[in-house]
């Protein structure tokens, strides 16, 4: 059992390929390792210390910058194939031989990726505030939602405000959650991640494109997913609509939804306890 949280847990590089990976270690060793991957333009430092350390007291807890994102070298793909084949390569560099899986936002399309190109190497997969290929997962233009387009072109004070948009909804319990939710995303103050430049939003952007244009019959590749999958949206999800989770669990052969109440992107930070609770309880089944 490691001492560290997400807080303390030094980065630690790791080369396949020619690309360092950096990434973050830590938790009960007792079971298979759970494998993050981010958000859009997001790095070590962007996830939720609460989600981190519980999901931590019950097993390893593994989070990465993929190529060319944050401290980690090399280019940022154009495409989520190409990001998730990346992501077999970090976790293959650490020597292990199955994990579980978890995507966050276009961190679960790379996610869907890993599974598609080696269904030996993941055994169960999380699948938060993200859709399906050959979908428009925005239901707008290039993929993105017209709040998305809103909400990125405005401007904070202080900058990390932008997240009260982004995860939370307008009621006043959900926006309370969100300034509790700041108060542990801005808590690591030491040996903390490089942010993401400019040719990551790039890269990101052109592969949601490539997304949403795959080609192929819509939710058709779904059904190749045979691990059993957490599906996990709020129900006024404004980044990646919904009903994307509805076709993700409807269309997967194992696939089950948690629909969090007044709930954006970032339901499970919103409900972060209950969050660790329900997939815990889906990984230790």
């Amino acid at each position: 059992m490691s001492n560290h949280t997400a807080i303390t847990v030094p980065t630690q590089f790791v080369e396949a390929n020619g690309i360092r990976f950096a990434y973050r270690r830590f938790g009960n060793k007792g079971k298979l390792p759970l494998v993050f991957n981010q958000h859009f333009t997001g790095n070590l430092d962007n996830w939720d210390p609460a989600v981190l350390d519980g999901i931590a007291k019950e097993r390893e807890v593994i989070i990465f910058d993929n190529a060319g994102v944050g401290s980690s070298t090399g280019e940022v793909p154009s495409t989520f194939d190409a990001m998730g084949r990346n992501a077999v390569l970090f976790i293959e560099a650490l020597g292990l031989k199955q994990v579980d899986v978890l995507g966050f936002s276009i961190g679960g399309f790379i996610a869907q990726e890993i599974v598609l190109a080696r269904p030996d190497l993941v055994r169960k997969l999380i699948l938060v505030g993200t859709g399906p290929r050959n979908q428009d997962v925005g239901d707008g233009e290039n993929g993105l939602t017209k709040e998305t387009a809103a909400i990125f072109g405005a401007t904070y004070n202080p900058p990390e405000n932008l997240w009260l948009k982004v995860f939370f909804t307008d009621s006043e319990k959900s926006q309370a959650a969100g300034r509790e939710f700041l108060k542990r995303y801005m808590s690591r103050t030491e040996n903390r991640d490089l942010p993401a430049n400019e040719k990551v939003a790039a890269a990101q952007s052109a592969a949601v494109v490539a997304w949403k244009n795959h080609p192929g019959t819509p939710f058709a590749y779904l059904k190749d997913i045979k691990q059993p999958t957490l599906v996990v949206s709020g129900n006024q999800e404004v980044i990646v609509y919904s009903i994307n989770a509805f076709h993700l669990a409807q269309n997967l052969p194992d696939g089950k939804l948690i629909l969090y109440p007044d709930a954006n992107h970032g339901s499970w930070y919103q409900y972060h306890d209950d969050f660790v609770f329900e997939a815990n309880r889906f990984l230790n089944a």
